[in-house]
């Protein structure tokens, strides 16, 4: 990967040239990809990803939009710290240095900013993971076995050890492709930091939670206590 950086007056535009010969052609909202025919699905969150296609290549595009009480004042606004600083950037980075040391996470190909005075406005631009679907998503319709539990916990384990912090660890931003392999996504406002138990433990107690939470919520939805020291399993045999 190979990143370059282009300014249009107030926006600016991170790309991967291994990827995008031309910035000037990317698109970073759903109408600029629509009026070419070329959006193929998408998948709801904090906000929707759209999965796009581009010469055969299946991206995910997300724009950040803001949590909390303070998305009733501003939903996808935030303070203009500096083009480095900013959460797309920051995003972008993290995931190639991801890639970098070899964990499970999409490719970034692409980030968007766009200063408004004091406030921007952002969008990333990822590799879609091929055949792969949240486990908030698989877990309404399907079990997934203990083996499945035991390697998703191995897998959280190996971002731990390495410090990776994931911001919002639940179960919509844990996906499983076809070939049986897990991956994390969203890495807004993750860092990399000194790995501590007090940190990684409350990272899995929010995965706890939003598996819990989505039990709750639906009438089918194929999680126990069971699964879960499944999952602890694998994240204690590293």
């Amino acid at each position: 990967m190979t990143f370059l950086t282009k300014q249009y007056e107030n926006r600016f535009v991170l790309y991967d040239r291994e990827v995008f010969a031309d910035p000037d052609l990317i698109g970073f909202t759903s109408e600029a990809w629509a009026q070419h025919d070329a959006i193929t699905g998408f998948a709801e969150g904090r906000g929707t990803t759209f999965f796009v296609n581009y010469y055969e290549l299946e991206l995910a595009l997300r724009h950040y939009h803001r949590g909390g009480l303070i998305a009733r004042w501003s939903a996808d606004r935030y303070l203009w710290t500096g083009l480095n600083s900013n959460r797309a950037w920051r995003e972008l980075h993290l995931l190639q240095t991801l890639r970098e040391r070899n964990l499970p996470v999409p490719r970034p190909v692409a980030a968007q900013v766009i200063r408004h005075g004091l406030l921007y406005t952002a969008d990333i631009m990822t590799r879609r993971i091929p055949g792969a679907k949240a486990v908030g998503q698989l877990l309404a319709s399907e079990e997934l076995d203990t083996g499945h539990w035991i390697a998703m916990g191995s897998m959280i384990r190996r971002f731990h050890s390495q410090g990776v912090y994931h911001a919002d660890l639940n179960a919509n931003n844990i996906l499983l492709d076809s070939g049986g392999r897990f991956y994390l996504i969203d890495f807004d406002r993750g860092v990399i930091r000194t790995p501590r138990r007090g940190w990684q433990q409350r990272n899995l107690q929010r995965l706890h939670r939003s598996l819990t939470k989505l039990q709750g919520a639906q009438d089918t939805f194929h999680f126990s206590e069971q699964n879960w020291q499944d999952l602890l399993t694998g994240y204690n045999q590293l």
